[in-house]
């Protein structure tokens, strides 16, 4: 896969997060995580592009790490979500978990290629 298509593969889950969880929007309960969810989302897009133009190794190891945090920070949204949606819903949850948690290993196995250049 390259850069640019993860990018839009990031873009992608973005937009997917913000466009599933803006029926939720008016529910009280939820719209403080729903806010949260989409900033760590989104954030997830924006991180990976910075990491693009990282000024070293070590800057680029440090956007990388935002990057997964985010992406653990949405995941922890989304089972929260899924506490209070119904079973249709919940499969949408899932599915949005299941992409999150590729994202993960993608950016996992690209934070130790990269620690490991790092150290030669």
């Amino acid at each position: 896969m390259t850069n640019r298509e993860l990018e839009e593969r990031l873009i992608s889950f973005s937009a997917e997060v913000i466009e599933f969880t803006d029926r939720f929007r008016k529910e009280p309960k939820l719209k403080s995580l729903v806010d949260q969810i989409i900033r760590s989302s989104s954030s997830v897009a924006l991180n990976y592009g910075e990491a693009q133009s990282a000024e070293s190794k070590k800057d680029f190891i440090h956007k990388i790490g935002l990057v997964m945090k985010e992406l653990r920070e949405t995941i922890a949204n989304l089972r929260i979500m899924e506490r209070f949606t119904d079973d249709s819903t919940r499969s949408e949850i899932n599915r949005l978990i299941n992409e999150n948690d590729q994202l993960l290993a993608i950016f996992y196995k690209t934070l130790q290629t990269a620690k490991s250049r790092e150290s030669h």
